[in-house]
């Protein structure tokens, strides 16, 4: 063996895999310190994966009980869109939990892999919020509202709810989940095993339940999963955003009022999963 081939021996590269992290709320975006996912944020990530150099896949650690789904439509657009671009084969491994938003993002993966106690499904769409039609009036302040459009005022938490603005809703509501469901249906195809009157119920399941239904493939864990595939000399590549010091005053941009209904809006997503 010349030397030139036992130089080459020791740098022969062992298999890479790019892995990407999508945790927390979908969609939480507009003041400084929210930090939930949205293209904006994770288009960087997702590109600088794919982009790597003779990987043989990317991994996508989901742990997430949904959000906005505009953002979950484009979020999984564009890791499809990269993969096919690539020819790169993309694995899903569900932490905690992947309902709703989060299971559209598990559902771009072409395998979805989960822990038997994962929280697996919740394809629906809800939509909550509070009514306050006898507040002012026992304060004593009159609320003054002008509109152009009789719909403008939809939905004014501080007027007695209207049927006709609630059906308006559930039709939106319905056509949402349709464009959910026909993403799940596209990406899952015939592994897909329980009634579609259950799975596309808003209902949830554990990874073991979710595993005879055919949402995911497999129980497996990252590392086990990786390692029984590409050999115990795989080698993970973290993809994730640099932490840097926010810009100065970026803190004080968002007001005490907005961050606490942030924080209480995504503590009512993870309860309902029982998180």
């Amino acid at each position: 063996m010349s030397i030139l081939q036992k130089m080459l021996f020791w740098k022969k590269a062992h298999p890479r895999v790019a892995v990407v992290r999508l945790a927390g709320v979908i969609g939480g975006q507009g003041g400084a310190l929210r930090r939930g996912l949205s293209l904006d944020t994770l288009a960087p990530l997702l590109k600088k994966a794919f982009a790597l150099s003779d990987i043989k896949a990317v991994a996508l650690v989901i742990n997430s009980p949904g959000g906005s789904p505009v953002q979950s439509e484009l979020i999984a657009a564009r890791i499809r869109q990269l993969a096919e671009k690539h020819e790169v084969p993309v694995l899903g491994f569900c932490e905690d939990v992947a309902a709703s938003g989060g299971y559209w993002l598990a559902a771009s993966a072409d395998e979805i892999y989960a822990s038997n106690a994962s929280v697996i499904g919740s394809i629906g769409v809800i939509s909550a919020g509070f009514g306050f039609p006898d507040v002012l009036e026992k304060l004593g302040v009159e609320r003054r509202v002008y509109t152009s459009g009789k719909s403008k005022s939809m939905l004014d938490p501080f007027r007695p709810e209207n049927p006709d603005d609630v059906a308006y809703l559930k039709s939106l509501q319905s056509d949402i989940h349709e464009q959910f469901i026909d993403y799940v249906r596209r990406r899952r195809g015939t592994r897909l095993k329980g009634e579609e009157e259950e799975l596309f119920s808003g209902r949830f399941w554990t990874g073991r339940q979710a595993r005879k239904l055919g949402l995911i493939d497999q129980i497996g864990l990252l590392h086990d999963v990786l390692e029984t595939r590409f050999g115990k000399e795989v080698k993970l590549v973290t993809i994730a955003q640099k932490r840097g010091l926010l810009p100065l005053g970026a803190g004080m941009a968002e007001s005490a009022t907005d961050q606490l209904l942030d924080r209480l809006e995504a503590r009512s997503l993870w309860q309902r999963f029982g998180l």
